[in-house]
């Protein structure tokens, strides 16, 4: 499975794009927006009121939530430049980034209504409205495990919800049959090839994000992880078990090749504070200002509109189809059987639960 060209979510507008099913990830972002506040705020405090700033959303994928981090980020500064009564708002300019298969159309679509959006939540005491023509956004296709920008560039770096996806699925994982990702039952082998991928990943990241960001930068990242040391957690895994239970209810009724099944692993890491601080210390790129986690279960999200299937779906269905193919697996015929497995399970929304590892970072100068 070659990551870069198959790793995005399901595009468009439809039914079961990512659009229309990513609540969990816009509570996410809206859970940690005071520490994106603290690193933007006291950001622009050590700027030049001349500045454009700019700013890069790495992982950005596509529908609302593309522009609801950055719509935060304009609002803060926005407050911070009228308490030091500056009368002129700074220039925005945004890059959204992600690998080449995301859905860039629909971003821009969408562009539009994120000026509008501009306009309203940033009206001034006087009346006065935030001109968008001072937002400037660019598409920036690539992967964020390489070079993207020219050194110095930029002021401010968020993700999230990115991070824990591994440029590619580890090596030395062949031992891992009957499972699709990280298990109880997954051999030590396979755990330690598993974080050993993340952590040159990680590396990696941090290493062309201090070659980009300019003197006194931040970055703020969210990833999917763990609260403690303890691999076998399932927390969000439990969403990849249910799909592994429901290819082997496939393999038993022959829909599916068992070999083929053996073959698929998720390319995915969910790391833990300890490991996320070590990596950072062990680079030494940047200083570490906060370091946190959030949880978020799956049955919080209680909005008649929402539907665990549909949400999965959105995100699994990409690389389910670049590993089987449409031809071999009937994606419709595959979540209709993951409902089945949900349903089974009277306690699985209970055991779904996201936990959320938040770092600030100060690029050390």
């Amino acid at each position: 499975m070659e990551v870069t060209k198959v790793l995005h979510m399901n595009g468009g507008m439809g039914d079961a794009s990512y659009a229309k099913n990513s609540l969990l990830q816009q509570k996410v972002i809206l859970m940690t927006k005071s520490i994106t506040d603290e690193a933007i705020s006291s950001l622009y405090n050590n700027l030049s009121s001349r500045e454009t700033i700019c700013i890069a959303d790495l992982g950005c994928s596509s529908g609302p939530n593309t522009f609801l981090s950055v719509s935060q980020f304009i609002q803060t500064i926005d407050k911070e430049r009228k308490k030091k009564g500056r009368h002129k708002a700074p220039e925005f300019h945004v890059f959204l980034n992600d690998l080449p298969s995301n859905d860039f159309n629909t971003i821009f679509r969408l562009l539009p209504t994120f000026h509008q959006s501009l306009r309203k939540q940033n009206m001034g005491e006087d009346g006065s409205l935030f001109d968008p023509s001072n937002c400037f956004v660019t598409g920036v296709a690539g992967s964020f495990y390489t070079r993207l920008f020219p050194s110095n560039s930029l002021h401010f770096v968020h993700s999230s919800y990115s991070l824990h996806w591994l440029s590619q699925v580890p090596d030395g994982i062949k031992n891992n049959k009957g499972n699709i990702y990280l298990t109880s039952t997954s051999p030590a082998s396979v755990h330690k090839a598993y974080y050993e991928q993340f952590e040159r990943d990680f590396v990696t990241f941090l290493k062309y994000r201090s070659e980009e960001l300019m003197k006194n930068g931040r970055m703020v990242l969210t990833m999917l992880g763990r609260k403690n040391e303890d691999r076998f957690s399932q927390g969000c895994s439990y969403e990849w078990e249910l799909l592994a239970t429901t290819l082997k209810l496939l393999i038993a009724q022959e829909s599916i090749d068992a070999e083929k099944v053996d073959s698929f692993n998720v390319p995915a890491y969910n790391p833990s504070p300890s490991e996320v601080m070590h990596i950072v210390e062990k680079e030494r790129s940047f200083t570490i200002d906060i370091l946190k986690t959030s949880e978020i279960q799956r049955n919080s999200c209680d909005d008649e509109k929402y539907d665990m299937a549909k949400s999965f779906r959105s995100v699994a269905e990409p690389l389910l189809v670049s590993h089987f193919g449409h031809d071999e697996l009937n994606m419709d015929q595959v979540f209709h059987k993951y409902n089945q497995v949900i349903a089974n399970d009277r306690k699985a929304m209970e055991k779904i639960m996201f936990v959320n590892v938040t770092i600030s970072l100060t690029k050390i100068n």
